[in-house]
């Protein structure tokens, strides 16, 4: 599985990500960095069968609206500790590379819950 964490997403989850054997990079890293307008950060991770990790509600709508980026995983924790954040998505990996199959998903993070939605094809929802 390959991994995109958007500007709000810390390092110390990319890196740990990547230590636990994945490939993951941080926005900071590709095209334009932190000044990468959201619709080019989709459109790599599209091109690069890449999972965004985002806070931003843009690409929530994004997803829903143009279908891009095509998986997505959007964080609705407010201001959580780098420590929890890293659980959680620990704690759901095995749930994720399972959608990971999948042409177009989304998952949501929530205080209490993780919602999964998943696409069968680019018309369905």
């Amino acid at each position: 599985m390959k991994f995109l964490c958007d500007v709000h997403i810390s390092l110390k989850l990319v890196n740990h990500l990547k230590l636990m054997g994945f490939e993951a990079i941080h926005v900071n890293e590709i095209l334009d960095g932190w000044n990468t307008p959201d619709n080019k950060i989709c459109e790599f991770a599209d091109q690069n069968d890449f999972i965004v990790i985002t806070k931003d509600t843009d690409f929530r709508n994004s997803f829903y609206i143009k279908k891009s980026p095509k998986k997505l995983i959007k964080i609705n924790l407010g201001n959580i500790s780098n420590i929890e954040l890293i659980q959680i998505i620990s704690e759901n990996l095995r749930h994720i590379q399972t959608l990971n199959n999948q042409p177009i998903f989304i998952i949501e993070v929530e205080k209490s819950f993780i919602q999964f939605n998943v696409m069968k094809n680019e018309n369905e929802f």
